[in-house]
């Protein structure tokens, strides 16, 4: 998607991060947050976030229509090389290619930072974010059943996984 530049998540970007992430903590099991994000708990998110682990924004015509962000995958040492992708894009900006964008975009971050796998949780009725991540080059390699509740359900997800 030509029309959609990548850059590195600044400060200045965490009011935009906090509506798109509270968008979907409102409306759907994308996120099994509850309570919406303050725009000073995602500029402190964002300091959270060095060069292993960067946020990402995409940016259409100047305008930020999505994010996404690696996070360590554990806290023991083991798993240093091993990093968990996050993609949220606006309502709007949904079905054109962004979040495929957006990914690709992590996936190269986290070869620069020297990781070797990375993983995703994705909703098992989010047949979009799964096809999205397969074309990508994430495979499918578990299955968690009930294992959250949001909305009154258990909800079961999908673990992807690309080595890099």
């Amino acid at each position: 998607m030509s029309d959609v530049r990548m850059r590195r998540a600044q400060s200045s970007d965490a009011a935009v991060i906090a509506a798109i992430y509270n968008h979907y903590i409102a409306t759907s099991t994308a996120t099994f947050d509850t309570i919406g994000k303050t725009v000073e708990e995602r500029e402190a998110w964002l300091e959270q976030h060095g060069d292993a682990h960067p946020v990402l924004v995409a940016e259409r015509d100047g305008v930020v229509v999505g994010w996404g962000a690696l996070t360590p995958w554990g806290v023991r040492p083991g798993w240093a090389h091993t990093a968990e992708v996050t993609v949220y894009l606006a309502p709007d900006a949904t079905g054109q290619g962004i979040g495929a964008v957006v990914l690709s975009a992590l996936v190269e971050a986290a070869r620069v930072a020297g990781h070797h796998a990375l993983l995703s949780q994705i909703v098992a009725e989010n047949t979009a974010s799964l096809t999205m991540t397969e074309r990508v080059g994430f495979e499918r390699v578990g299955y968690l059943r009930s294992v959250g509740r949001k909305f009154d359900r258990w909800i079961d997800l999908v673990v992807m996984e690309l080595v890099l």
